[in-house]
């Protein structure tokens, strides 16, 4: 986290009004402006709260200052805290710098690689109309900055200013407008050449042959280029100041072509050219001066044509004006009549001119938004945002440019053109493409996707599908093990031609649409059954009917087919109608021979066998009774605890004599699919969690590496080593972060031991004081000693 103050070079351009209104600005893109909080207002609306900073403001008529203050907190690329903790650390850096009690307005911005907040305070007290001025608030920021980076568990960034003035702003200049500077040319083209000259004249001859010359100025000395730009020679680095200098070649002596004003024709010298990058981007560059060089005209141009269609509006506007006086003169009546209408008319006329002056300064407005002078970088994006491949390139070429990182989703194939249906929200410097997609925003990088924090289904199945069209079928997902998990619901849930490169992933995506099917087939089956178990309650009912008028044998010839044979058409179809039945059911018992109490045709089933679908013995449930029935004690199973007569209107038991289906014969049941699925994410959570805990392990061997390397450079910075199971018990030393993993600091001696550890463990440790014993288990487990809670 870098909190930093933005100063403005004049007080005139300082403003509480303009910056409240560009932080809280959308800028046509839903991917900008995040939370907008105002602080000590009486009113949370942005206009009453920038009205009453302004007129607190006005109260203070005696400082000549600035009486704005900008501050701006930027957090790492892959850092993405909640909207509680974000307004928690601006509240701390403001009661730091003294404004607690000071108006502010800030905004949290999404459209740069970087989340950062942007804070406009009041420097007026709103009770006591003084300025505050905080003192030496670099140092205050930096240590706040640490402290906060401790208590949320950020990234920790290095706040000590290894670099002068000049240089940090070159180097902002270099990264923001993508244009190299004359400090930065000096130090990567003319440096060495410097170092290594003998004498002053050498020196001299150096910087004349890449057009520059070494002056005196002050105590000090300066180098300028041909056009009058100069930067302080200890800038460019400390060996090059006056001091250092005369210390090595002896006291200082002037350039004679400067002092006879000889023309020297340089070898090269600067320009304000792009930074060098791994692309050519000269036509490019041809193109954006010959742009910006056109600027003006083509702007002096279009504000003339929208100032003569003002004029040849104002002008129609009045000569109706003129026209309807003249009408009103032709008018025979009383005075009063007429000085109303004369009234009208003048309002008329003014409410014209009025609106015509309206759209007059919105379209000056539009003029010097559209032909506005940009920077390199700049109208790179904008070329980009409009689909210039070329631009895009350069973007991503910058030395700026770093791979996305947290929950990415990219591929193991060859990366394809592809046309993506989605609009682009915004491009940022680096030529990260910004897609939303709902609620979730998707950022390209030519390499991989990032879907931001919070992402709901949709959004993960919009950035698959884009994975899938650019890299091939493979998908490779990396971040949090909720966000895999999410991911495989996804592409499960869409029933995604994909499969992923890691084999859990995979294996879970493939047991998420197994029970999906067989769900569905389940659903097809017991609608089915509700049919076919209509079916057979009407023709038990029918059957029923024909009981009680005549007994049916086995031929299906009784009193019914004796009135068929009479000439009954009814009987006659339900005579045919129980033949049919009766070939059905013999079809049936020849398929199932050892169902048990399979009757005669026409007879009403036993109680086991009333209610339910022999072939569908899975159901839960049977069909409730018009009245309750029971069994008797010769038709309950042998196995049961106590035999007695049981209701059927209870939950249907397992079949039992011949042809019964055991549990392990049956289908699997509800319970058993529970059991699999929990089995299966409890899986996948072992596998992301070992996959985690192995990138942890790498980061730590990585990290040791680096501070091995370091310590042989710096001799201040302690020993750190890999903790190895089974050592003795050691002391908590701190905890942090490295490449968004959690490690644990333990001291044994002298000697620091990392060891990673997850999330929950992580706070755990932060509640514990630095010094308290820490025993680890043989496993990794981190165990606290003392009594617990």
């Amino acid at each position: 986290m870098i909190a930093k103050h933005v100063a403005m070079k004049t007080v005139q351009k300082s403003d509480f009004s303009s910056l409240a209104k560009y932080i809280a600005d959308g800028q046509v893109k839903r991917e900008r402006v995040g939370c907008v909080t105002v602080t000590n207002c009486h009113s949370d609306r942005l206009d009453a709260a920038i009205m009453e900073a302004l007129n607190t403001q006005a109260q203070n008529t005696r400082s000549s200052a600035d009486k704005t203050y900008h501050l701006i907190v930027s957090f790492r690329p892959n850092e993405h805290p909640g909207e509680a903790t974000l307004k928690a650390i601006e509240a701390r850096l403001c009661e730091g710098l003294g404004f607690g009690e000071h108006q502010r307005v800030s905004a949290v911005h999404h459209d740069t690689d970087n989340l950062h907040i942007h804070i406009a305070i009041n420097k007026i007290h709103p009770a006591r109309y003084t300025i505050v001025e905080p003192f030496n608030a670099y140092h205050t920021l930096s240590q706040l900055c640490g402290k906060l980076e401790s208590e949320y568990g950020l990234e920790r960034d290095n706040h000590q200013r290894a670099k002068l003035a000049s240089q940090s702003l070159a180097q902002d200049m270099e990264r923001h407008a993508g244009v190299q500077s004359l400090l930065g040319w000096i130090q990567r083209e003319c440096s060495d050449d410097m170092q290594a000259a003998p004498s002053w004249q050498a020196l001299h001859q150096v910087l004349l042959n890449n057009g520059l010359v070494l002056r005196e100025r002050g105590n000090g000395l300066v180098i300028q280029a041909t056009d009058g730009l100069a930067v302080k020679a200890s800038a460019v680095g400390r060996e090059f100041s006056k001091a250092k200098l005369q210390e090595r070649l002896g006291m200082f002596k002037p350039s004679p072509e400067q002092l006879e004003r000889v023309l020297h024709k340089p070898r090269k010298q600067y320009d304000k050219r792009p930074v060098p990058s791994s692309i050519n981007t000269a036509a490019l560059y041809a193109a954006y001066q010959a742009e910006q060089l056109s600027l003006g005209n083509s702007r002096t141009l279009a504000w003339a044509k929208a100032r003569e269609k003002k004029d040849r509006l104002i002008e129609a506007a009045k000569r109706s004006g003129r026209l309807k006086r003249s009408a009103i003169r032709l008018i025979s009546g009383a005075g009063v009549g007429k000085k109303l209408m004369y009234l009208a008319t003048s309002k008329t006329l003014r409410a014209d001119i009025e609106s015509i002056s309206k759209q007059y300064l919105k379209e000056r407005q539009e003029i010097h938004d559209k032909y506005q002078r940009r920077a390199w970088a700049d109208w790179l994006r904008v070329k980009a945002q409009a689909g210039d491949q070329q631009a895009l390139a350069a973007l991503r070429a910058r030395q700026a440019a770093q791979s996305l990182k947290g929950n990415t989703v990219s591929g193991t194939g060859a990366v394809r053109p592809q046309a993506i249906p989605l609009k682009k929200d915004s491009v940022t410097k680096t030529g990260a493409i910004i897609y939303r997609v709902g609620a979730t925003a998707v950022r390209d990088d030519g390499e991989q996707l990032k879907v931001s924090p919070g992402a709901d289904q949709d959004g993960v199945q919009a950035a698959l599908r884009m994975a899938m069209d650019r890299y091939g079928e493979c998908i490779r997902v990396g971040g949090t093990p909720a966000f895999m998990a999410l991911a495989v619901q996804a592409a499960a849930a869409s029933k995604l031609p994909i499969t992923f490169d890691e084999a859990a992933l995979e294996r879970r995506r493939q047991e998420l649409l197994t029970p999906t099917a067989a769900k569905e087939s389940h659903h097809d089956r017991a609608h089915g059954a509700q049919r076919g178990e209509q079916s057979e309650r009407a023709e038990r009912t029918e059957r029923a009917d024909s009981a009680d008028r005549g007994r049916v044998d086995s031929r299906g010839d009784g009193a019914i087919g004796r009135a068929a044979a009479a000439g009954n058409p009814a009987a006659s179809a339900r005579a045919d109608r129980d033949r049919w039945t009766t070939a059905d059911t013999s079809i049936a018992v020849a398929k199932h021979p050892g169902k048990p109490n399979v009757g005669r045709i026409g007879q009403k089933p036993p109680p086991p066998s009333q209610n339910r679908l022999r072939s569908l013995s899975e159901l839960s449930v049977v069909h409730l009774a018009s009245r309750g029935e029971v069994l008797l004690p010769g038709d309950v199973s042998r196995d049961m605890e106590q035999q007695s007569a049981q209701r059927v209107d209870g939950v249907r038991r397992g079949i039992s004599g011949p042809g019964g289906v055991s549990a392990e014969q049956g289908p699997r049941t509800q319970k058993d699919i529970v059991r699999r699925r929990e089995v299966g994410a409890n899986e996948l959570k072992l596998n992301a969690f070992a996959s985690e805990k192995a990138a942890a392990m790498q980061a730590a061997v990585k990290n040791l590496a680096e501070q091995t390397e370091n310590r042989l450079r710096i001799f201040d910075i302690k020993k750190k080593s890999r903790y190895a199971p089974g050592q003795d018990n050691a002391i908590f030393a701190g905890i942090g972060q490295v490449e968004g993993h959690w490690m644990a600091l333990l001291k044994r001696g002298e000697e620091l031991m990392a060891l990673p550890v997850d999330e929950p463990t992580a706070v755990r440790l932060k509640r514990m004081a630095l010094g308290s014993a820490i025993a680890v288990t043989p496993q990794g487990a981190i165990k606290a000693k003392g009594r617990s809670r």
